[in-house]
């Protein structure tokens, strides 16, 4: 574990997304080692020893209201808002963090630590993996893509603010994130957990969506809990700051090798890659009522099956026809030493939702 739980005398952390996959881990390892936490969310997020602050980050002005009198020192943003096409969303995007910092002008803010991902190398959704990719596994350092991207619009937006303002920065690029949150737009670890719910029920076979090459390929993907645990410590370790990092759990894996380990966790049988990609999107068409039957009948607490999956985005992941690796030398020569193995994360995440009554 990177933090010790010493009380963090004078830190207060706005946590930017606080209902995410990465922004619940963020508030809770936040709250667990003594900090101050503003949860910032459109809905407010209710947690012992957190301060919801309810806020449009599209709207100045909700900003402006909802932040006068708070004294943020460490800003942690992991929010985003999906929009039709890579424009739109540069244009959102860039204008979430934009507005939130500059609420933040007179705080005394130390550290902002932004977090994006892999489509950094990889480009946005609508221009996934089309042009020249750099090599595998993916380093820092690689020159951007040219081609529009978020991202980028992002880190602009951070680093012209760090020179007006005089806080320093991180990025950390995450690869698929395996964490714990509901209506959640991009969130794998539940997807698969209500696929596999499903067949079960049905007694169908756990089939792979996915591609050849993501099937047979190397691959790694990052725990929201590490996630957590890299941006505080590039947020307060003095050999770390105004830096992006790639940050993935430091195992790697191939999904046929994962895939019937997962079945095997939820009693269904696993079937792998057979002559092309069957996404999700097909294979789950029209299960909203099995979903509410079997909610209904194994007493869940979320009824409808759109909160408990993003059956798009494991078709997307899952779907690429090129290898996904990142390389962690940046952050473990920096001082960073976390590491999870990715099938304790899957596991551990699976007994997370049955005990929440969130799967049978």
């Amino acid at each position: 574990m990177q933090h010790n739980s010493a009380p963090a005398h004078g830190r207060t952390a706005l946590v930017v997304g606080a209902s995410g996959i990465a922004g619940s881990a963020l508030v809770a390892l936040l709250a667990e080692t003594g900090w101050d936490v503003l949860a910032l969310s459109r809905g407010g997020v209710a947690r012992p020893g957190v301060r919801p602050v309810s806020a449009d980050l599209t709207s100045p002005e909700s900003l402006a209201a909802a932040l006068a009198g708070e004294n943020p020192t460490h800003v942690f943003f992991t929010a985003w808002s999906r929009q039709d096409t890579e424009r739109e969303n540069i244009d959102v995007n860039a204008a979430l963090l934009r507005n939130l910092l500059n609420a933040l002008q007179d705080s005394p803010v130390k550290h902002v630590a932004l977090m994006t991902g892999l489509k950094h190398y990889l480009g946005p959704f609508e221009a996934y993996a089309a042009g020249e990719m750099p090599d595998t596994p993916f380093h820092e350092e690689e020159p951007r893509l040219p081609v529009p991207n978020f991202y980028y619009a992002q880190e602009d937006e951070l680093w012209a603010a760090a020179a007006r303002q005089g806080f320093s920065w991180s990025v950390h690029r995450a690869h698929t994130v395996i964490g714990h949150a509901v209506g959640n737009a991009m969130n794998m670890g539940l997807t698969l957990a209500v696929q596999a719910s499903i067949c079960k029920e049905l007694n169908r076979p756990f089939i792979f969506p996915g591609s050849e090459t993501q099937w047979n390929s190397l691959t790694d993907m990052t725990a929201s809990g590490l996630l957590a645990e890299h941006m505080v410590w590039a947020a307060t370790a003095e050999s770390a700051g105004d830096q992006a990092y790639n940050i993935v759990n430091g195992d790697v894996f191939r999904w046929r090798w994962m895939w019937p380990r997962l079945a095997a966790y939820f009693g269904v049988e696993g079937v792998g890659f057979e002559k092309e990609p069957r996404p999700l999107e097909e294979q789950m068409r029209g299960m909203e009522g099995v979903w509410a039957d079997m909610a209904s009948g194994h007493g869940l607490v979320e009824l409808d099956l759109a909160r408990v999956s993003s059956w798009w985005h494991t078709d997307g992941d899952l779907g690429r026809n090129i290898e996904v690796l990142a390389d962690m030398s940046r952050s473990r020569l920096a001082g960073f030493t976390g590491y999870r193995r990715t099938l304790d994360s899957f596991t551990g995440l699976f007994d997370r939702l049955r005990a929440d009554r969130l799967i049978p």
